[in-house]
């Protein structure tokens, strides 16, 4: 991947997370409310843009993930 699309892919995973996280704050700080099925889909959303976000600053500054950071978000220890 050239450095010209690692900051394309950030940029554009910054501002998918930046737009979840202010429907998650509506919710929280504005008082917005949602049904528990539209709630769980909001943070299952805002959680699965983060680790995006994180993936895509990662390679811009050329760190590489390890185990420890590639959890895939299941709770459980995956076995290498």
């Amino acid at each position: 991947m050239t450095s010209e699309d690692q900051r394309t892919a950030y940029s554009e995973a910054y501002a998918a997370w930046q737009k979840q996280l202010g429907d998650l704050h509506d919710v929280f700080l504005a008082g917005n409310r949602l049904d528990p099925v539209r709630l769980k889909g909001l943070l299952n959303r805002e959680s699965r843009a983060k680790v995006r976000y994180d993936r895509a600053r990662r390679a811009l500054l050329g760190i590489e993930e390890d185990a420890a950071e590639a959890d895939d978000g299941d709770g459980e220890e995956d076995v290498v």
